[in-house]
């Protein structure tokens, strides 16, 4: 795992789940992380770290599949612990910063991918953690349009990521299914509802709760209760089973 090689993979078992670290300051956040990836059947959070020493930690304890590693945090932020965990496993920079210096250096350091939160959807971040165990890089529009914006300007630079990850960039791994998007925007035209509601909606649907919405949207369960008011009201159901068949269009609605 040398040698800027951290997606060198072994013979894994086929039956266990892919395990994964999420380290991030705000527990809000991993707690959000940790409800939406825990409800996949094949992924696991093994442990989660409030910064990049305990994710060190973490990761050398439990030798994970993939690191999710933010940015910014006291004590040993993400940048520093970044080089020490590349040789541990596949690292996906999950964060708040946008900056394009940021992305590069990311990127140089090993980092395999760069998601920006509120850049990618629930399923696009399921597809690219999936994607990342493989060695395929996944990136969200910023860090994209940043990488893309530095070889058109340095055309003759060295890039900080491979000529085969370079060809991937677009906005996330475009692994979300296109006839999937054109449903919800449909639906949440349809049936008029904002793009927060919406949102909402397809968490409903996917089976979370209103703690785990809470912490996958980074809002209070009263803010949740309230969307769900308004979302049952604009779907004319007043159960979550019916307000998932009216949305899923399995209902004479």
């Amino acid at each position: 795992m040398a040698n800027g090689m951290p997606y060198a993979m072994g013979v894994r078992d086929p039956v266990r789940p892919l395990r994964i670290v999420v380290a991030d300051d705000n527990p809000v956040v991993r707690a959000g992380l940790a409800a939406l990836l825990h409800g996949r059947h094949d992924i696991e959070v093994a442990a989660e770290a409030a910064d990049g020493g305990e994710a060190y930690e973490a990761a050398v304890r439990h030798r994970p599949d993939v690191i999710l590693l933010d940015v910014r945090m006291p004590g040993v932020d993400g940048m520093a612990a970044l080089p020490h965990l590349v040789g541990l496993a596949p690292v996906m920079m999950l964060t708040y910063s946008r900056e394009s210096e940021i992305v590069r250096e990311a990127l140089r350091l090993g980092a395999g991918g760069y998601l920006v939160h509120g850049e990618f959807t629930a399923d696009e971040l399921t597809a690219a953690v999936r994607g990342m165990r493989e060695g395929r890089a996944a990136f969200s529009a910023t860090a994209a349009n940043a990488l893309l914006a530095h070889v058109r300007e340095q055309p003759d630079a060295p890039s900080p990521i491979s000529a085969q990850s370079l060809s991937q960039l677009q906005p996330v791994v475009a692994q979300s299914s296109t006839a999937q998007r054109a449903v919800s925007m449909r639906n949440r035209e349809d049936f008029r509802l904002s793009s927060r509601e919406a949102e909402v909606m397809e968490l409903i649907a996917a089976g979370m709760n209103n703690q785990h919405i809470a912490a996958t949207c980074f809002i209070s369960e009263k803010t949740v209760k309230n969307h769900i008011n308004r979302i049952f009201a604009k779907l004319h159901a007043t159960t979550r089973s019916e307000a998932i068949a009216r949305w899923l269009g399995v209902s004479g609605a």
